[in-house]
């Protein structure tokens, strides 16, 4: 059964730090894209930061530089290291794998995602 797993939202002040983490089950980890997407009531879900399965990263211009995604495909688990926080971050953050590729000499796309972990910034 394909699973993705995040943990490690929460409650913090605005300037504080949390480290999100995506475990993935089920699934050839080290095949897909991977990313964190985040979503607050009665907006569209948007894009955090993406990592391909070469570790290339694209980061959304309103976290560059204060938010780093890495993964470890051993662990099979994707992170978001979130620093400098603020009420603007406040959201449910999704995990999402992607693949696209040939498998068994046939074209195959898998998107897989979370059910989220909540982060709060508020003093």
């Amino acid at each position: 059964q394909v699973q993705l797993v995040e943990s490690g939202g929460g409650s913090v002040q605005p300037g504080g730090s949390l480290t999100l983490s995506c475990l993935g089950r089920g699934f050839i980890f080290g095949w897909y894209d991977l990313s964190w997407y985040r979503q607050v009531p009665g907006k569209e879900r948007e894009l955090v930061a993406k990592i391909s399965t070469l570790s290339r990263k694209v980061y959304a211009d309103s976290v560059k530089g204060r938010f780093t995604i890495s993964r470890d495909d051993l662990k099979n688990t994707l992170y978001l290291q979130m620093n400098s926080l603020d009420s603007e971050d406040t959201a449910m953050y999704y995990c999402k794998a992607e693949f696209q590729g040939l498998v068994g000499g046939s074209w195959s796309t898998n998107n897989y995602w979370g059910s989220g972990t909540q982060v709060t910034v508020a003093p």
